[in-house]
């Protein structure tokens, strides 16, 4: 039996998010068949706005309506410590803890050679002109995902850091993260402990 081609379509754009598979993918089309239509104008319209209405924040990197976003423009924050993440998605995780009082830096992901994702391809030289440019910086933390591309950005940016600033107090998470998670589907307590018991790299 032939589809129409807009089920077919719409089948295939779903596909290409992460974590959905063809079943799902055939699934949520199919349910959106039988959404009012003006639940699927303001779906849609909210996709069209989800580019059009955020900035990258010239500062840290996070997404969000304003440059300089919300947390970096917080006086109120403290700016001398830094915590380098993956993803947007980590600050929310971190911010759901109400423990860290510092900025943040988002990488944007990780290394990865065998997605030819090098340092390049990430928001590292930011950082490093960061600390460069800002002398009242004490602390890096590094909470990339303790997975191997997480390690092994974790290492590349303590080497980078120390070239800059030898003295600079650069730590990592403590444990309490398991190895190979996500930092965004981590609970609250857990982010608090790891953040609690950051050692020095």
């Amino acid at each position: 039996m032939k589809i129409a081609r807009p089920i077919t379509e719409l089948i295939e754009s779903f596909s290409k998010l992460p974590g959905v598979g063809p079943k799902s993918a055939q699934r949520l089309t199919y349910y959106l068949l039988h959404v009012p239509q003006i639940q699927l104008d303001e779906f849609s319209e909210n996709i069209v706005n989800l580019k059009k209405n955020t900035k990258l924040c010239s500062v840290c990197k996070n997404i969000a309506e304003t440059d300089p976003c919300p947390i970096c423009s917080d006086p109120s924050r403290d700016s001398s410590i830094i915590l380098v993440v993956e993803q947007p998605l980590d600050i929310l995780a971190f911010e759901k803890t109400g423990h860290f009082r510092g900025v943040y830096h988002v990488l944007h992901g990780a290394i990865n050679p065998l997605e030819n994702i090098g340092p390049d391809e990430l928001y590292i030289e930011q950082l490093l002109n960061r600390v460069k440019e800002r002398k009242s910086i004490s602390e890096v933390i590094i909470a990339t995902n303790p997975t191997m591309e997480g390690n092994a950005t974790a290492m590349y940016i303590n080497k980078q850091l120390l070239i800059i600033n030898s003295k600079l107090l650069i730590t990592r998470l403590g444990m309490g993260i398991p190895t190979g998670a996500d930092l965004e589907y981590a609970d609250e307590t857990t982010l608090s402990q790891a953040l609690e018991g950051r050692r020095e790299i």
